[in-house]
Parts: C-alpha cells; sequence; structure tokens
C-alpha cells in the first residue's frame, strides 16, 4: 500500500478512491472567471483542481480563490521558485513542480522547507522535458530511473516526504513503463496521466489505454485526462475510466449505435441525458436504445432503460416492459425512475 498524503481534504494513496483533478485553462488572476470554471468542474465531480502560477498575481488570487471555492488547489509552478514560495503563502493546498525546469539548487531547498513549515504536499512532476533527448525508450528509462531516484533523494535528505510523483510523457507506452518502474522504485504515491494527449477523440482513446492499463495493475493513486477540450470533458472521462476499474460510483450509460429501425429522435435523448446522469451518485445501469430488437432484449440486464417506438419510448426494469412515454417526456420520466429507483 502506498503512503497516504493529504491535499486539502482529499486523501491520495487509498487503494478504494482515486480522487479525480483537472486544470484550469483560465488567467488564475482573472478570479471570477477561474472560480466559474473551478464551479462548473467541481459540479461534474473534479476533486482537485490546479491552477498555473506563471506571475505573481497569479499566487496571490489563490488567497482569493479559495476562499470562493471547495476542492483542494494545487499551484503548477515552472522555472520561478518564488512563485512556489508565494503560492503556500497564499494557501495553495499542493506545489507541483517539474524537475526540468526548477533547479538542484538552494532554491529548491528553499520550496521544500516553506511546504514542510505549511505541511502542504509536493507532487514532482517528471515529463520528456525532465530527461535527455534520447530516442530509445530503453535508454529514457534508464536516464528517467537517474532523474527520478537522484531528485526523490533531494527532499528525502531535507528530511521531505510528503511528496506525489508523476511521470506523463506523450508517448503512451513509455508513460506505461514509466509508471511501472515508478510504482517499483518508490512508496509516493502516483498521479497518472498521458501529456498532451489530444483532443476529446483522440485524447479520450489514447488516455484511456494508458490510464486503463495502469489502473488495471493496480498503479495509479490519482488521475487526470488531459484534453485539447472544455475541462470538463476531462472529468466525464476519468469518471468513466474508473467506472469499468470499479472505482467510482455513479451511472453507466450504455446505447445502441442506431439503425434504419430506429423512429424517435435517440441521439438527442442521449446527449440530453448524458450530464444529468453524470452528476447523479447510483451504481445503475441505464440502457437508452433505438428499437424493441435491441431494447428490452440486448439491454435485459441494465436495471432500468427505454427503447424507441414511433415517436415514444418503451421503458422497460431488468427486461420487463413497464409502459410507454411519449417522446417529448421521455428525460423527464427517466430522470424521474432513476432518482426513485
Amino acid at each position: 500500500m502506498k503512503k497516504q498524503i493529504k491535499v486539502g481534504n482529499v486523501i491520495i494513496g487509498n487503494p478504494n478512491h482515486i480522487p479525480i483533478q483537472s486544470m484550469t485553462n483560465t488567467k488564475t488572476k482573472n478570479i471570477d472567471e477561474t472560480v466559474s470554471l473551478i464551479k462548473r468542474l467541481t459540479d461534474a465531480g473534479c476533486e482537485i483542481i490546479r491552477v498555473a502560477v506563471v506571475d505573481l498575481e497569479d499566487a496571490q488570487a489563490i488567497k482569493e480563490i479559495k476562499k470562493l471555492i471547495s476542492i483542494p488547489i494545487v499551484a503548477d509552478i515552472h522555472y520561478d521558485y518564488r512563485l512556489a514560495i508565494a503560492s503556500i503563502e497564499a494557501g495553495a493546498d499542493k506545489i507541483r513542480i517539474n524537475p526540468g525546469n526548477i533547479p538542484q539548487t538552494e532554491d529548491l531547498y528553499k520550496v521544500i522547507d516553506k511546504a514542510k513549515e505549511y505541511n502542504i504536499p509536493i507532487r514532482i512532476g517528471f515529463n520528456s522535458g525532465s530527461i535527455d533527448d534520447i530516442t530509445s525508450n530503453k535508454h529514457k528509462l534508464d536516464e528517467l530511473e537517474k532523474t527520478i531516484s537522484k531528485y526523490v533523494k533531494l527532499f528525502e535528505e531535507r528530511d521531505f516526504t510528503n511528496l506525489c510523483i508523476s511521470v506523463k510523457m506523450t508517448d503512451p507506452l513509455l508513460t506505461i513503463e514509466a509508471n511501472r518502474l515508478c510504482n517499483k522504485l518508490f512508496n509516493y504515491p502516483l498521479h497518472i496521466g498521458l501529456t498532451e494527449a489530444g483532443n476529446h477523440i483522440s485524447g479520450t482513446i489514447r488516455s484511456s489505454y494508458v490510464l486503463g492499463t495502469l489502473l488495471a495493475e493496480g498503479i495509479g493513486d490519482t488521475i487526470r485526462v488531459s484534453l485539447t477540450a472544455d475541462p470538463v470533458k476531462e472529468i466525464e472521462v476519468a469518471k468513466e475510466i474508473l467506472k469499468i476499474h470499479g472505482l467510482y460510483k455513479g451511472i453507466t450509460l450504455i446505447s445502441c449505435p442506431t439503425c434504419g429501425r430506429c423512429n424517435y429522435d435517440m441521439m438527442k435523448i442521449v446527449d440530453e441525458m448524458y450530464p444529468h446522469i453524470m452528476k447523479i451518485d447510483k451504481e445503475l445501469t441505464v440502457a437508452i436504445m433505438g428499437c424493441s430488437v435491441n431494447g428490452p432484449g440486448e439491454a435485459k440486464d441494465a436495471d432500468l432503460g427505454i427503447a424507441g417506438g414511433k415517436n415514444e419510448a418503451l421503458l422497460f426494469k431488468k427486461g420487463k416492459p413497464i409502459r410507454k412515454i411519449p417522446q417529448d417526456q421521455i428525460i423527464t420520466e427517466l430522470l424521474n425512475e432513476i432518482n426513485e429507483y
């Protein structure tokens, strides 16, 4: 079992709970805009939020942001150790630093000492820029092992073990191997993900492969799905990945691809239902199917669902027909059934 660390009121390192993280794409100093996004992410299921700190104004904004949000906030620091110190003093619940651009000097010790003073963890975030540009993945792993071990040792020599480690590459296979390596080398919790994964389609597929592989092996203590998209999409994808592994309690939506037998606007129903059910904390399988062929038959194992008719749908539970619902009432009726289940 990994060492547990506390980020605000969230524990990382609990094998039964994998916190979902995301990062704002707003200017942190724009407090209203940043808070608005964080609240949207929180509503979607985000449990830890990271913000970019590029100058002192960003760091100081953390103090005001914290007053208006309900989840822990992590300051993302690059290059300037003074911004890490300012963020800690402003109330950041965790600091993320990159060994590729925070020199291993007295400046780093100042950050460690400040984090120790405020009793907050530091995430050491390694990526491709943290190691030499070596073409062979085997050599990259060898170099990565040396780099991580050397860097972690600096913290431990400073008597600081309140650490989380992440290794995110753009190469899915290298990312998997690097996290397997870290899982063997260290007892610190691992933040897993694939960096620069792509848009909502390619990024979802690539991230699902990496995260699914690692989670199936019991590797990973907190996750972020990095997408070039609305950050809320990151939370939705992360929840679906975790649900597959039994690590998230929520509704599983299944739906057929539709065909010529479909006589109602099923795609619209699915699109409108999805945001609602993603917020419901129940372990149910809900089916939205196109017709009677793949309705109560193929989806008989679903807790409840609908099968389309002509401008209407048949409500069924565990494969048994219940009643018909007019199309304009489908979403309302289905949500009522979910809430009453």
